[in-house]
């Protein structure tokens, strides 16, 4: 199957201008083994056969270090949500999207989200469970879902099958716009839906499909096979943690 990736790599308010990740003035842009984070990513993207790599970035370093990396550049919108239109209408279906920070990231968990989306889906999400992450990486700190079949950590990686998955990207959208009224997510999502979470008694597909039927998506979870998939560097102790799993590594 031939498809198009995008690399999110917009800043949020206080990433740049930091000393905190060894000088880089952005994530995408933070030397991990002699090269910039952005390059080990769209390696990875390129090794799984994405015909097309895309950053949304806005223009400076980080849209000059990709077009120095044969990348396609693309003008990021306000949220990483509306990043994501522009590319669908850019790059169109089907469409792989990470982010810039996904230090680890491998050509397998890329096939396994693709591969592993049904043919009847139309959008897949990798997440990772909590035992898996734990014992991939000791002492990583990760946010976590509760669900009723375990904890679970996103893992940046999205599969957007056919155009219907422009839907959850536009509900993707009304709640980051959303994010200070929590009572209109609730009314999005559904108070049955919330109610049956707070319980416990909902699983983490089962959440995908309410939401995905909400809005007529059929989405659906792929269980990362490696808890590293989870891993990406959002602070300085992420970064460490990850240069410490490569140095024994290669030990």
């Amino acid at each position: 199957m031939k498809f198009s990736a995008l690399i999110l790599a917009g800043s949020r308010a206080g990433e740049e201008g930091t000393d905190a990740f060894g000088g880089a003035s952005h994530k995408a842009l933070i030397q991990l083994e002699g090269q910039p984070l952005m390059a080990r990513v769209a390696a990875a993207l390129h090794e799984a056969g994405a015909d097309t790599v895309a950053v949304s970035c806005s223009e400076g370093a980080v849209a000059d270090c990709a077009r120095s990396l044969g990348l396609e550049v693309l003008p990021p919108a306000t949220g990483p949500s509306g990043s994501v239109l522009n590319a669908l209408d850019h790059l169109g279906t089907p469409l792989l999207v990470t982010t810039a920070d996904h230090a680890l990231l491998r050509a397998g968990w890329v096939r396994e989200v693709i591969d592993g989306t049904a043919e009847q889906a139309d959008l897949g999400v990798m997440l990772a469970n909590r035992e898996a992450v734990e014992q991939a990486m000791p002492g990583s700190k990760r946010t976590y879902l509760r669900f009723a079949d375990g904890s679970w950590s996103g893992c940046n990686l999205f599969f957007l099958r056919d155009g219907r998955a422009r839907e959850a990207i536009l509900l993707w959208q009304k709640i980051e716009a959303d994010r200070k009224r929590p009572l209109r997510i609730v009314r999005r999502l559904g108070v049955g839906t919330l109610f049956r979470y707070l319980l416990g008694r909902l699983t983490l597909q089962q959440a995908l499909s309410r939401l995905g039927k909400s809005i007529g998506v059929e989405p659906m979870l792929v269980s990362a096979s490696s808890g590293l998939a989870a891993v990406d560097i959002d602070k300085p102790e992420d970064l460490a943690d990850v240069k410490a799993l490569l140095d024994r590594q290669q030990q």
